[in-house]
């Protein structure tokens, strides 16, 4: 009988202990911040695009692009830029061969692009080794091109698709 007393208060004190152990795994706010941080990449390690210049005639545009990009060598350089559309579908993609070290930043032409003067594009710049930028231009032929921003993660699966690079020249 005196056993049986004790169980409602046996039985708070678990779960009370239970609860506050669990509570102690949770992690506190400044804890969750710093974690975002860590996933969030290094803008001094992404190329950007710094602007778009289009010629040429519906269907086959030339486009000339500026790229500032952290280059060191082979082993840290932009190795392309392409557009793609406002649904992540690649309209073209222009293979850079070789790092741009000593020339930044750098503008490289490339074409035929086959949009619609009106299409809503996207230019964006990708790394050998950090994956694409997130400082991007985005607008149309007709209207011309702006200062953006995508996530790094948009349409992240179009770097596995080709062309991509054969090998870095130097």
């Amino acid at each position: 009988m005196y056993y049986q007393s004790l169980f409602p208060l046996v039985f708070i004190c678990f779960c009370f202990f239970s609860c506050n152990n669990s509570i102690e795994a949770v992690k506190a706010p400044e804890d969750i911040e710093a974690i975002d941080d860590m996933e969030k990449p290094d803008p001094s390690k992404l190329a950007a695009v710094l602007s778009v210049a289009v010629s040429g005639n519906e269907g086959r545009y030339t486009f000339n692009v500026e790229i500032g990009s952290p280059d060191t060598g082979c082993d840290q350089y932009a190795d392309w830029w392409e557009v793609i559309d406002e649904n992540g579908q690649l309209k073209y993609r222009r293979i850079l061969a070789h790092s741009h070290v000593n020339e930044q930043p750098f503008k490289r032409s490339g074409g035929p692009v086959p949009v619609n003067a009106d299409d809503r594009l996207f230019v964006r710049a990708h790394m050998n080794n950090t994956g694409y930028g997130i400082e991007v231009m985005s607008g149309s032929v007709q209207e011309g091109f702006k200062e953006d921003s995508l996530e790094v993660d948009f349409a992240v699966d179009l770097a596995k698709e080709d062309p991509l690079p054969a090998d870095c020249d130097f």
